[in-house]
């Protein structure tokens, strides 16, 4: 009898496999279903920038080159308001469906501590795709000045406490915070100088206003390249690749200092998992093309791709690491 029922065991294990294996698939055919059929419309990526800046012209290189590889135009919104309000609400109020999507920057991190009402939170009412790019900061001095280098400025800055000026961009920018983090690391009283645009930071420069701006690179390229202006150093953990002979601010005796600034994907929380990992996949083959790494270089971006979990864990340090210089400047929130 006991014979009997293992053969009767026996001869259903097949069944049983079959049944849940056809179960498992019918689980994962919708899914597979809509990987598969993702982009079925053009895709909208919102900005919490206005057109032009670094984060704009970014966004326009990797999304003409994903347009072409999923099929599908996508779109740039440009949504400019305090604290990227206007962009994470109109990304939150769409479809969790892969088709509106938002570029976070190193600022949103900074938005988290600056704006006191901000209404959407980054890290829990998103979930990361990717990084685009990856881009640092460069000081610069005027060219005949008598601080050709940072450590010069820096010797210079303790010499004569209070005396020498740094012009950054508007209070708050990741620029502002780059200068008030090197007062800090580099044990320099300087006085720090903001202005409402660039162009207005290197006007100041040229004309002697300040002794020092720290801008991106696309800023000061053509003045650099004309000898306006000196790089004196750039802002990353290693050296620029588009400027390698200029020591960064930890070389130049600026202290444990880095201020690297980022930009992003992120979808609204809810969106499904398989078009998170589509849109991962085609980043990353996006981001290795070598015309786009050539012309993002020239912009001082360093096109690069993540997995989600990296650049999430970035959005969060960077929000703990600017909320610290921001309480220590005693910047008033907005």
């Amino acid at each position: 009898m006991a014979s009997k029922r293992k053969q009767y065991s026996l001869s259903r294990r097949p069944a049983l496999f079959a049944g849940m294996t056809a179960l498992a698939a019918a689980l994962l055919l919708p899914q597979f279903a809509r990987a598969q059929s993702y982009p079925n419309r053009p895709v909208r990526l919102i900005l919490p920038f206005g057109a032009g800046g670094v984060a704009d012209v970014t966004a326009r290189l990797v999304t003409e080159k994903l347009g072409e590889k999923l099929g599908q135009r996508f779109v740039i919104e440009n949504m400019p308001g305090a604290g990227g309000i206007n962009a994470a609400r109109a990304v939150l109020s769409a479809p969790a469906d892969g088709h509106t999507l938002a570029l976070f920057s190193n600022g949103t991190a900074i938005s988290v501590s600056l704006f006191k009402n901000l209404t959407f939170n980054p890290v829990t009412d998103f979930v990361p795709v990717s990084s685009m790019g990856y881009f640092d900061f460069i000081f610069v001095t005027q060219a005949g000045s008598p601080y050709p280098t940072l450590a010069d400025f820096i010797k210079a800055a303790k010499q004569k406490p209070g005396m020498l000026n740094v012009g950054t961009i508007n209070v708050g920018s990741t620029q502002n915070l780059a200068a008030q983090l090197f007062k800090s690391t580099a044990g320099v009283d300087v006085t720090i100088v903001p202005f409402r645009s660039s162009p207005e930071v290197l006007i100041a420069l040229l004309r002697g206003d300040i002794q020092m701006a720290i801008e991106n690179y696309s800023a000061v390229r053509s003045h650099i390249a004309d000898k306006a202006a000196i790089a004196a150093s750039s802002s990353g953990p290693v050296r620029t690749t588009f400027l390698p002979d200029v020591p960064t601010v930890k070389e130049a005796g600026g202290g444990d200092f880095e201020a690297r600034s980022w930009n992003a994907i992120f979808a609204p929380k809810g969106t499904p998992p398989e078009l998170i990992r589509t849109l991962n996949v085609a980043l990353r083959e996006v981001l290795e093309m070598p015309d786009l790494k050539r012309r993002a270089l020239d912009l001082g971006i360093e096109a690069k791709a993540s997995s989600p979990e990296e650049i999430r864990d970035r959005l969060k340090a960077d929000i703990d690491k600017w909320a610290d210089v921001i309480e220590r400047a005693g910047i008033a929130k907005q």
